[in-house]
């Protein structure tokens, strides 16, 4: 092992350990001053957002100054608009704050117990994140989220992706947008050299930083699935997810 990746097994350790300390304080001390101070939902939920923005940031430097991962944006004026449907790939660990990061008012779907869990509770309740119980009133809640200008992020893999293996998309975020009537903002994630992704242990670095790619694409229309499948959502809804995994798996752009 060369010195260049020796370092940053310990730079990578600490800075994943403050990212833990960092969210432990913000759930124990700011996300409570907040809903103290603010007391209405929607101005509570937009000051959580961007508070969790700005932490998100915080590391996203913080992992750039430290050597460990260097990110890029193309198309980042697309993201500075209200109510979009974000739809990204998921190869690796950090892409999700990359994303959140440069995403303002970002809402997200988590488990309806991290609602209930207490080191993760006073976030998510404070943000207004949508919670997903498997009932039949999260396309609505989502819908509605997206109607008062929260821009919602979803990874269709459910996970991140296994390097090496097809991209396999679930189609319930393709299902979500046909029925919202919303059209999609695709963001391509790529990441070279490839670290950090599902089955590769934190500690498997490399000798150079890694570069985060973020491309958003174009708004995909969801009118013209429909149109093209005759109305039929099912079939509306395999050919978005299909046309997903083949904008996901193309390699970004310089």
């Amino acid at each position: 092992m060369t010195w260049s990746r020796l370092w940053r097994i310990p730079v990578t350790g600490l800075l994943f350990a403050a990212f833990g300390l960092g969210g432990v304080l913000l759930g124990l001390l700011a996300f409570p001053l907040v809903r103290l101070l603010v007391q209405d939902p929607a101005r509570r939920a937009r000051w959580s957002r961007a508070l969790v923005q700005r932490a998100m940031a915080a590391f996203v430097w913080s992992m750039r100054a430290g050597g460990i991962v260097d990110t890029r944006i193309i198309g980042a004026e697309r993201l500075r608009r209200r109510g979009l449907l974000i739809l990204a790939s998921h190869p690796t660990l950090v892409d999700v704050v990359a994303l959140i990061s440069v995403t303002e008012n970002a809402d997200c779907v988590v488990k309806a117990s991290l609602a209930d869990n207490p080191f993760t509770r006073w976030p998510v309740r404070s943000c207004n994140y949508i919670l997903n119980n498997g009932g039949p009133d999260l396309l609505d809640a989502c819908a509605a989220g997206l109607r008062a200008g929260s821009n919602l992020i979803i990874f269709p893999e459910g996970t991140r992706s296994r390097p090496g293996q097809p991209l396999q998309l679930q189609r319930g975020a393709a299902q979500l947008a046909l029925r919202a009537g919303v059209d999609v903002t695709p963001v391509r994630i790529h990441c070279e050299p490839l670290g950090l992704t599902k089955g590769r242990p934190w500690w498997h670095t490399h000798g150079r930083p890694m570069v985060l790619t973020l491309e958003v694409g174009e708004d995909l229309r969801v009118a013209d699935f429909l149109e093209q499948s005759h109305g039929e959502y099912p079939l509306a809804a395999r050919r978005l997810t299909g046309y997903l995994t083949a904008f996901f798996s193309r390699e970004c752009k310089a």
